[in-house]
């Protein structure tokens, strides 16, 4: 394969090695208990403490902190492979290594980076993000959970829904309000006054959990105030594009899978007298599959390369996922469609990976969301 500077989609040798090495975990030991996963709505534990042997738990954290290093492409890499398996057990590591790991390490200090760091590299602690509200998602603003000061530190309250990893998690980057400005903290389950809510059934991405989290006088040192008071706002805006990007890559995972399937079984069945790919109309869900997907790659890998610890691109993240979310969805639904009645069956994947695409035009930013944020960047880049 070649790689270099000029290749859009594996820059470096050492990209290279890295899409290898979870291609081929992902065909050894994600595909075999995905099916298994989905029906019993539970995250693999075991196997996501091997995400930790591998290393990708801490992707891009510098290497003097025990990380890989790495870039954005290599996250999106990471989440595309997987995501062609198992999509639910992926949204499980997104959410641990990019919405606690990443935010974490760019927003915290030293000493909370010792203290954290070597539970949740190697995947002895698995993480999560506190910051959707039973009464605010998209409207961040509008969030309740407040906190107040002590002698020692703060006392939380309020409730966090839907969240990703809710179930096994034992710390939570959270955004909380104090002083009615939105603030980061870390908070684990040894806090006192933390627990866990109801534990959240869904339709799809099933190889992870979620459940609400409750804050009730729930006590945090000081030494887990992340930043300053008020900085949280600026934390979630900034982690926000590799959150969608990377959701981006999974649709692209989603996507990939689902044109493999639909081109294998086209070939192979019958219908007519002739293979079912001679019919028009097959041809047309397999052509523009193909080619939405080809345009998803390109966009989703031309956006990584933008972005960084320094480098925003708003724009390009909520285009990227915005394009994804729809795409993955349509071509799952094509698939579906070209395989008929085998489609609907839990056969040949299709109908879980259909189940699983669409949460992407929901969580990490609703489709409606995007499109908002899209109009007011474009329209202030006229004027700027």
């Amino acid at each position: 394969m070649q790689t270099g500077p000029d290749d859009l989609f594996t820059p470096s040798e050492e990209h290279r090695m890295l899409r290898k090495m979870v291609a081929d975990f992902t065909r050894d030991e994600v595909e075999p208990q995905a099916e298994e996963q989905d029906r019993i709505g539970a995250l693999n534990v075991p196997l996501f403490r091997r995400l930790g042997d591998l290393g990708l738990l801490g992707l891009t954290v510098p290497e003097p902190w025990g990380g890989a290093g790495m870039d954005a492409t290599a996250a999106v890499i990471v989440c595309h492979e997987m995501s062609k398996s198992d999509p639910g057990f992926t949204l499980a590591y997104l959410a641990h290594a990019m919405l606690f790991v990443n935010n974490f390490f760019r927003c915290a200090d030293d000493a909370q980076r010792e203290r954290y760091l070597p539970k949740v590299l190697t995947g002895e602690w698995i993480a999560g993000l506190g910051m959707t509200e039973p009464g605010a998602g998209t409207d961040v603003l509008a969030m309740t959970t407040h906190a107040h000061r002590t002698d020692r530190g703060y006392v939380l309250n309020g409730r966090k829904i839907f969240i990703t990893n809710g179930v096994e998690g034992s710390v939570f980057f959270v955004y909380a309000k104090v002083d009615g400005r939105i603030t980061s903290f870390v908070v684990d389950v040894d806090c006192p006054g933390f627990s866990r809510g109801q534990v959240i059934h869904k339709m799809g991405m099933r190889g992870s959990s979620m459940a609400e989290l409750v804050f009730d006088d729930c006590e945090v040192p000081r030494e887990n105030l992340i930043g300053e008071e008020g900085g949280g706002l600026v934390h979630m805006m900034r982690n926000l594009e590799l959150e969608r990007l990377t959701l981006a890559a999974q649709s692209l995972g989603i996507a990939d899978r689902c044109v493999d399937v639909m081109i294998r079984y086209a070939d192979e069945r019958r219908a007519f007298g002739r293979p079912l790919n001679h019919l028009g109309q097959i041809q047309r869900y397999i052509g523009e599959a193909y080619a939405k997907t080809e345009a998803l790659r390109c966009l989703v890998y031309q956006v990584a390369r933008t972005l960084g610890p320094d480098r925003r691109n708003r724009i390009g993240s909520d285009a990227a996922k915005l394009f994804a979310a729809t795409t993955a969805k349509e071509v799952a639904d094509a698939a579906i469609q070209v395989l008929g009645g085998y489609g609907y069956c839990v056969e040949y994947k299709v109908e879980r990976l259909f189940r699983d695409a669409k949460l992407i035009e929901i969580g990490g930013g609703t489709l409606e969301s995007h499109q908002k944020n899209l109009t007011k960047d474009l329209t202030r880049g006229l004027r700027g």
